[in-house]
């Protein structure tokens, strides 16, 4: 059997699935879902010119344990995991870096400004979600720096009943959780309030972890119009053994998060934002004092946009945006570095059949220096059940503090780097047979200048002192691939979805280096999903992915989750790598074998939305 056999097989079991449905003639039911990522405004889900997935989290929480099994559900999502539950873990989309992955929250960016490897650090609790978004390729024309590769938009609101909901689990390797949600949902007030406590005591030693998190998401009307405050905060000290070379360490990352976002009338929004994140690392976690760094960030980033209706189907949106971020550490030392940004973007939507989005945006840092983002994204419907889309887009992603400032023994940053720069170009079909029943090719290609990575000289058999890690730009990048996507119901109250990514990396690297990150991407992935209600009220999900990486090889992933409500009470069993499969994402960082979970939410009380 041929060894991507199974890569190939799915990915026509969808082509041919997608072109089989084309040849009915059922008029689709349109989806109601409504995106707000990678478009300047809101629109419902088969109207995005872009390749979005979107992620339903409150609909059945009991099957998934963090962010993570989420993110698992997209085959262009590469989670390098450190640690399991959503402990650490590097986020890529389409083969870009974690430096090249925005993650967002409301629309607020959380990414980190010491270091990409914190972006996923996100200070809430999974049962503070409403929606996970993720916008494969770049975004820079809206959102800014670091959205090259993609961006997640974890989005947060106050729940639609009243309700109290506790809940406790426990499980493999002492495993420990409890959570608590507790809403309000009123005619002029929203409001929800999530903990979350996690700990274990490892599957093997220095892998033990503690996690806290917090949220509250209030929303309210005024005279001014709709306001949202949202306020998170996280506490996760973990064992790192082997995490960042070959030494038992130990860390510890606390973040707070505040966002305010007011209407101004109907046409205008003020945003404010702030965030600060902690890092405490430990080399050797039996000689604290040998080496440790301890890092402060804070950013804080205010933002006022406004739409104006030009006529009935076009809209002329603009704003402008304001970011500061610092670093107080004794590795990295003291700096402080200012942003502006203004956009504007045009819209058109016509005759439910044609869409166009032409945006621009310039950014200015440091001393005048700027990056102008241009991008425009088209789509036609073809037919009631066929849509071809297209988009080209700019993107750049400044250096973090650690690309510029770190030094250790085997590592060095670079105060030299110049920002990245990419092109990101996308074409695509989208077919609607019915109501849930959606499939999805896209072909894409980004092009990067200048890219950050560590270089190392080739033939050397590891970092040293002498020879350390240097962070560099290269020169030339490009990345080429192919997304399919099949969401189909296969019995009633069952959903199949299928996905399946591949893609080719070129590196413009000089014969005598080598890359530390750039080459490691996974060149095929595939994620075979399915949820589902049976006759008995049993609630399960199981998920089988395949990923294929270029440096670390092949392996496969199958996770199963089940839950039965009695009144209102839910049980659930979660187990975790069924097939016991050994493995890592980051070379000599092992994950977890097989694990099972048992856990239990009871719902207090609930009451409909008045």
């Amino acid at each position: 059997m041929p060894k991507y056999f199974l890569f190939m097989l799915i990915g026509a079991l969808m082509v041919s699935a997608a072109v089989s449905l084309s040849a009915q003639n059922q008029i689709p039911t349109r989806q109601e879902t409504l995106v707000v990522t990678g478009e300047p405004q809101s629109v419902p889900a088969d109207e995005v010119d872009r390749a979005v997935s979107v992620v339903d989290t409150r609909e059945t929480p009991e099957l998934y344990r963090s962010f993570a099994d989420y993110l698992f559900l997209d085959p262009s999502v590469d989670l390098k995991q450190r640690a399991p539950n959503g402990i650490q873990g590097d986020l890529t989309i389409r083969g870009a870096t974690f430096d090249q992955t925005l993650v967002l929250v409301n629309g607020f960016r959380v990414n980190d400004a010491q270091s990409g490897h914190h972006n996923l650090d996100v200070p809430l609790p999974a049962d503070a979600l409403q929606r996970m978004e993720i916008l494969q390729g770049a975004g820079s024309t809206l959102y800014g720096s670091d959205a090259m590769g993609g961006v997640v938009n974890f989005i947060v609101a106050p729940p639609a009943v009243s309700e109290l909901r506790v809940g406790a689990a426990g499980g493999s390797f002492d495993t420990n959780e409890q959570h608590l949600s507790a809403g309000y949902a009123g005619k002029s007030l929203g409001e929800q309030f999530s903990a979350a406590r996690d700990f274990s005591e490892g599957f093997e030693p220095d892998r033990d972890y503690r996690s806290l998190a917090l949220a509250s998401t209030t929303r309210f009307k005024s005279s001014l119009g709709d306001s949202s405050i949202l306020l998170g905060y996280s506490d996760r000290p973990f064992g790192a053994d082997q995490f960042y070379g070959p030494y038992n360490s130990w860390e510890r990352t606390k973040a707070w998060f505040a966002a305010l976002s007011q209407q101004l009338g109907q046409r205008t929004e003020f945003d404010l934002g702030y965030r600060r994140h902690t890092d405490d690392f430990i080399l050797l976690r039996d000689d604290p004092g040998f080496y440790a760094n301890n890092h402060e960030t804070q950013s804080w980033e205010s933002a006022l946009r406004r739409s104006q209706p030009l006529w009935q189907s076009a809209t002329f949106f603009y704003g402008a945006e304001g970011y500061r971020d610092s670093i107080d550490s004794n590795n990295l030392g003291r700096h402080t570095r200012n942003r502006v940004a203004g956009y504007a973007d045009f819209d058109v939507r016509a005759l439910r059949r044609f869409s166009f989005t032409a945006g621009v945006r310039e950014e200015v840092y440091g001393d005048y220096r700027s990056e102008v983002s241009p991008g425009a994204n088209a789509g036609v419907w073809l037919s009631s059940r066929l849509k071809l889309r297209a988009s080209v887009n700019h993107a750049f992603c400044l250096p973090t503090y650690t690309d510029l400032y770190y030094s250790d023994p085997v590592d060095r940053g670079n105060p030299n780097l110049v920002p990245e720069t990419a092109w990101n170009y996308e074409g695509g079909l989208d077919f609607h047979a019915f109501s849930r029943l959606t499939a999805a090719f896209t072909v894409f290609q980004r092009r990067e200048r200048n890219g950050f990575d560590y270089v190392l000289p080739a033939g050397q058999a590891a970092a040293s002192t002498s020879n350390p890690w240097q962070a560099e730009n290269i020169d030339r990048l490009t990345f080429t691939g192919i997304e399919v996507a099949l969401r189909a119901p296969v019995l009633r109250g069952q959903q199949l979805q299928l996905g399946y990514t591949a893609m080719q990396g070129s590196l413009d690297v000089p014969a005598n280096l080598v890359t530390k990150y750039s080459g490691n991407y996974p060149s095929q992935s595939a994620v075979l999903s399915w949820q589902g209600t049976t006759a008995g009220k049993v609630t399960a999900r199981s998920r089988m992915g395949v990923v294929r990486r270029q440096i670390e090889g092949t392996y496969m992933l199958w996770d199963a989750a089940l839950m039965r409500p009695v009144g209102r009470i839910s049980p659930y069993l979660q187990v975790a790598n069924l097939t016991n499969t050994y493995y890592w994402d980051i070379a000599g960082v092992t994950m977890p074998g097989r694990s099972l979970t048992v856990g239990m939410d009871v719902a207090i009380a609930k009451k409909a939305k008045p």
